[in-house]
């Protein structure tokens, strides 16, 4: 029976060392996301990452509202 509590402890072992390759790897990613989010409406402040897409948002979500001035020059 050494043999059955060793396999379960080196799965418990392994586990452990995947869960925290996979905690890292998620945190990385997150941070790489967040920085990726440079532009932000000002009108609902939600997070675009670049001009292109931020003109579509603002086009079709805020059509009423004075487009901002990074904006003028992009084409969408």
């Amino acid at each position: 029976m050494a043999r059955g509590q060793q396999k379960i402890q080196s799965q418990q072992k392994n586990a452990k060392k995947a869960a925290e390759k996979k905690k890292q790897q998620g945190a990385d990613q997150k941070t790489a996301a967040k920085a990726a989010l440079v532009h932000t409406c000002p009108v609902c402040r939600t997070q675009m990452p670049d001009p292109k897409t931020f003109k579509q948002h603002f086009e079709s979500k805020h059509p009423k509202s004075p487009m901002p001035a990074e904006l003028a020059d992009v084409q969408a």
